[in-house]
């Protein structure tokens, strides 16, 4: 498979870039994309949520009413759930909620998400290119070169470049990853992937070992 070579003014540059079919025209699996972006998701959860059990409450220890008699329900704690103010039955508590999954697994989704980007025609192969200085115009002027101004983008470097990312850091829908770091969840989020020729090479070098 080969998709033409553009670059970074929206032009055609002539070139064709190889993909490997192993890589970027596999049969999707859709439970392995499932798994992966569930754990990116549950790992990215901070976990801190907690709130107040009857033993954690501040109030009297004194009996409300007498035992019997009232005609009512017993009632036996001022903490008690069912009252305002109580404490919180099986309320949550820290916990982390990361687990682990397979890294075969892992690459089978990635190839999975990639695979249906080429399919919906949302990758483009952008020439090696680097911004000289750090300025959010030159980043602007790159996504209107592609008509992308507005869209999730994802912009994937073969190393990570200091000044395209201060370019492309207060631009909303817009993230920059390198090669190396691209996941499932970021991959199947972007409405549009525009990838550098090197790092092309970077990616079939990592999960061409599966």
């Amino acid at each position: 498979m080969e998709l033409e070579v553009y670059k970074i003014d929206g032009t055609k540059s002539g070139k064709k870039q190889k993909l490997d079919d192993a890589i970027f025209g596999v049969e999707p699996n859709d439970h392995a994309i499932y798994l992966d972006v569930k754990q990116h998701l549950a790992n990215a959860r901070q976990g801190t949520h907690k709130s107040k059990e009857r033993g954690e409450i501040r109030g009297s220890t004194r009996k409300i009413k007498r035992q019997k008699g009232t005609g009512t329900a017993r009632m036996g704690s001022i903490k008690s759930p069912i009252l305002r103010g109580g404490g919180r039955a099986f309320g949550p508590r820290p916990r982390d909620y990361s687990f682990k999954l397979n890294k075969k697994l892992k690459k089978v989704a990635r190839k999975s998400a990639l695979s249906y980007k080429i399919k919906g025609n949302e990758i483009m192969i952008l020439e090696d290119y680097k911004f000289k200085t750090a300025r959010s115009k030159d980043f602007i002027q790159l996504l209107n070169s592609f008509e992308l101004q507005g869209k999730k983008v994802l912009v994937v470097i073969a190393n990570k470049d200091e000044n395209l990312y201060l370019s492309s850091r207060n631009i909303q829908k817009a993230k920059i990853i390198d090669a190396k770091s691209i996941n499932t969840y970021d991959i199947l989020n972007a409405n549009n992937l525009l990838v550098s020729e090197s790092s092309v090479t970077e990616i079939e070098k990592i999960y061409k070992q599966i």
